[in-house]
Formats: structure tokens, C-alpha cells, sequence
């Protein structure tokens, strides 16, 4: 029937991460578009607000993310992405509220309660990205996603120029800007209940998705914290701790270094070369005539010559002023291109990064729930990197400093992700086990965990 034909469809790996991706394009996409306009969008005045408000919400982000996996893995993907989406409607409101009545409390308060809600949203988020495709797919799978979730900046860039593009004075966006945002991220809450639930969705290849029967808090817990005993993550804490601490310093170069319409065009394109870093590095990533290992090897040692590079000229643009930097550049000023050109780089040097990182977690193994734990250790740790940053941006320091302790975080990930890349083996799956035509898909646990091994169920049901 066309309906059980249209059901089939729905419920396979590439069409969830795509709704995925939709949810994300209107929820934290949106969110990166107003952060990205520099202040929330609002004067540059304002910029200590902002840092607050991210303060709190990193530091509840950093706090929740380490149990986002447990909450993620008694809840359901499905429900825990919906509750997770709610927080960025109500950040964004409280920049609406903030821009009619200056209640700056609500802005702080919002993003603590984003902080909390975005932990479980983002765990969730990992394991459905990392763990519904199959091996062979799986950067092309991340590099779906990240296109998708920065078409989110993309939209909100657009708004925010359309409805700025005359105003060229130093100030922030305008309240309808606040409203469109509000509108978007609510559709994207509705759009998460869309999503189809895991035991559903089956691969090309025919293999379902292993959904383990939810443990209790005590064991969600127990296991969270066995993410602490596996070297290989916390091989890339440094990693972690540098893929979000650049924000804080690159949007606010474009609150203070540019007017507002032409921060909202320098938005747009640093989420437009997002989109075009991570369809690159997902194609390397997934060249299947390479081993994996190679592969990753291989994209690694671009990434280390790409960023530094990036970082480099970042580093001897940022000499050139400081913060009390008082006269914002149009589009049309001569010095425009060159800044202009290193922020849309800062945003494809974000891309590739983040979308190599999530292949390599999705490399160590291919459990769902073991995914949600290492997805939510990796937000945590990347929002208390997100949140020391906002507070040192919050603080008196020269820009020429914060600069350079970015680019020395980034440089010294490198040689402890290499140490991971370079055990990254072909497949995680041991051979296989049929039984009438039915293949069950086991999964490599790096460590001994109170979960039921999917090895004995395997045995169980086909004894």
C-alpha cells in the first residue's frame, strides 16, 4: 500500500536526520543567528548582558551535560529533544522583553534555563546523528545535519539583514527581528514531535536501530559516570574545551567592529561557509576507498594546517585595534574585505572542526545509548569551556589576548586527537550473526557497563 510504502520511507536513517536537522535549523540555528549578530543582536552597549546571560547558560549547560546521556536514555530521544527545544524559545523571548521593558534579569534567568534544557537537546541530538546511519555513512550523515542546522543561521541572518538594512547606526536589530526569531524556534518545538521513535527506523541495509531497554536513574547514572574511565574521551577534552570558546571572542569582533546590517550579512555567510566546511570534510571523511583510519588521518592533518592558518591571520588582524574600538564599518568602507573574508573563515573552520569531532565519537562505537552519554559529555565539557570564555570576554582583557588563548587551545588539541584518530579501526561491528535472513547489529562497549550485552539478547532470541 502507498501508505505502508510512505511509512518506510519516513522511518529511515537519512529522512529523521533531516527532520533532525529541520528542528535544529529552527531552534539552536536561530540561536546562533542572534549570538552571531554580536550582543544578542542588541546594541553593542549591551555586550556585558550577553556575556551573563552565556555565562549561565554554559555554566548550567556544562553542570547538566555530564547526566545529559542518563536523561536522554530514560526519556527517549523523541521527548527529550522536544523539552530541549523549548529553551531557545524562551531565550530568545527574553531578548524581546529585554528590547521593550529592559528586564535584564530575564535575560540572565533565560539562559540558565536554556543552559539546562540545551544539555538534554544536544544529547539526544548525538545519538540520533551518530548511531542511526550505518558506518560507511556516517560523515556524510553529520555533514547533513550541520548543513541543515546552520541553514538556521542562514535564515535568521536573512531576517536580521532584511529587516536592518537600512539601519547603519550603531544599535541593535529590530524588535520584530526578536518577534520572527520567537515564531521560528516555537515551529521547531512542534517539528520535534514529528520525529519517528528509534525502534522504528530502519537501516538500508536492513539492520534496526538497538534501542536497550532504559535502566534505572541509579544505573543512567553509575554508567554517565564511567564516560570518566575512557581514555579516548578524555583524550579530547582539549578538543572539547576549544569548539566553543571561540564564539565569545569572534561575535563580538562583529558587535564592535561592524554596523548592523553589515553584521547581519557577515552572519550569514559565517553560517553559509559552515555549510559548505562540513559538506567538504564529510565527503573526505566517507571516501570509501581509503581505510577509515586513513581517512580521518588524512582530514586531521587538513584541519591542523586549515586552522592554524585561519588563527594566524585572525591573530595579526586582532593587533590592528582593541575593544574600545568606536567606529563601525559598512559593507561599502574600503577596509571591509579583508575582516570581512577572515569571519566567514572563522565560521568554515568551526565546521570542519565540530563535524570531524562528531565523526570520530561516532567512530568509537556505534551504541545509541553509550552515543547519548558521549555526545552529552562533549556538550558539557565544550559549555564550560563556552562559559570560562564568556567571562573572560566579559572581562577587561585585551582582544589581542583572548585571540591568542583560541588559537593556542585549538593548536594543542591536535596532538591528543590524533592519539584517538589513530585507533579509530575499520568497523565496529564483529562478524555478523543470522538468523532466517535477519542480521543483528552488535555493538563495541569500550568498557565493562551494567547494560544487559547486546552479545547475550543477540544469543537469547535466537537460541
Amino acid at each position: 500500500m502507498l501508505l505502508d510504502k510512505y511509512v518506510r520511507g519516513y522511518n529511515t536513517p537519512i529522512v529523521q536526520v533531516v527532520f533532525l536537522g529541520l528542528v535544529c535549523l529552527c531552534c539552536p540555528g536561530m540561536f546562533n543567528a542572534l549570538s552571531g549578530l554580536g550582543a544578542g543582536g542588541s546594541m553593542s552597549s549591551n555586550v556585558a548582558l550577553t556575556d551573563a546571560a552565556n555565562g549561565a547558560l554554559y555554566g548550567c549547560f556544562a553542570i547538566v551535560g555530564f547526566f545529559a546521556g542518563s536523561v536522554t536514555n530514560t526519556l527517549g530521544v523523541k521527548y527529550t529533544l522536544t523539552l530541549g527545544s523549548i529553551g531557545y524559545a524562551i531565550y530568545s523571548a527574553a531578548f524581546w522583553v529585554y528590547d521593550r521593558k529592559q528586564v535584564s534579569g530575564f535575560v540572565v534567568a533565560a539562559g540558565a534555563i536554556l543552559g539546562c534544557l540545551a544539555a538534554v537537546f544536544w544529547s539526544a541530538q548525538g545519538a540520533i546523528m551518530m548511531s542511526y546511519p550505518e558506518e560507511k555513512h556516517k560523515g556524510k550523515f553529520v555533514a547533513i545535519f550541520w548543513a541543515l542546522f546552520n541553514c538556521g543561521g542562514i535564515l535568521g541572518s536573512l531576517i536580521a539583514l532584511g529587516m536592518n538594512l537600512k539601519n547603519s547606526h550603531i544599535g541593535g536589530v529590530s524588535t520584530g527581528t526578536y518577534t520572527a526569531f520567537v515564531i521560528i524556534m516555537l515551529v521547531g518545538v512542534v517539528f520535534s514531535l514529528t520525529l519517528a521513535n528509534p525502534a522504528s527506523v530502519v537501516r538500508a541495509d536492513g539492520t534496526s536501530i538497538v534501542v536497550p531497554k532504559a535502566a534505572d536513574w541509579k544505573t543512567e547514572l553509575k554508567n554517565a559516570m564511567k564516560v570518566w574511565k575512557e581514555w579516548r574521551m578524555l583524550a579530547l577534552i582539549p578538543a572539547f574545551l576549544a569548539s566553543n570558546w571561540f564564539y565569545a571572542y569572534q561575535f563580538k569582533i562583529n558587535s564592535i567592529y561592524f554596523d548592523p546590517s553589515t553584521r547581519a550579512l557577515n552572519d550569514l555567510l559565517y553560517w553559509g561557509m559552515q555549510v559548505i566546511g562540513s559538506g567538504l570534510i564529510g565527503y573526505l571523511l566517507d571516501l570509501h576507498m581509503l581505510k577509515r583510519r586513513k581517512r580521518g588521518l588524512i582530514a586531521l592533518a587538513i584541519l591542523f594546517v586549515v586552522l592554524n592558518a585561519i588563527w594566524a591571520g585572525g591573530f595579526a588582524f586582532q593587533l590592528s585595534f582593541d575593544s574600545d574600538y568606536a567606529d563601525p564599518i559598512h559593507w561599502t568602507n574600503k577596509r571591509f574585505g579583508g575582516p570581512f573574508v577572515l569571519f566567514i573563515f572563522y565560521g568554515f573552520s568551526d565546521s570542519i572542526y565540530q563535524t570531524y569531532l562528531y565523526w570520530l565519537m561516532g567512530a568509537m562505537t556505534n551504541d545509541p545509548a553509550l552515543l547519548a552519554r558521549y555526545a552529552g559529555f562533549y556538550k558539557a565539557v565544550q559549555s564550560a569551556g563556552a562559559a570560562v570564555a564568556f567571562g573572560i570576554d566579559a572581562s577587561a582583557i585585551r582582544l589581542r589576548w583572548e585571540c591568542l588563548i583560541c588559537w593556542i587551545l585549538v593548536f594543542i588539541s591536535f596532538p591528543l586527537i590524533f592519539l584517538v584518530a589513530n585507533k579509530v579501526t575499520d568497523t565496529n561491528l564483529p562478524a555478523p550473526l543470522y538468523e532466517q535472513d535477519i542480521l543483528k547489529e552488535d555493538i563495541a562497549v569500550p568498557y565493562q557497563n551494567d547494560e544487559k550485552p547486546l552479545q547475550s539478547i543477540a544469543k537469547e532470541n535466537f537460541a
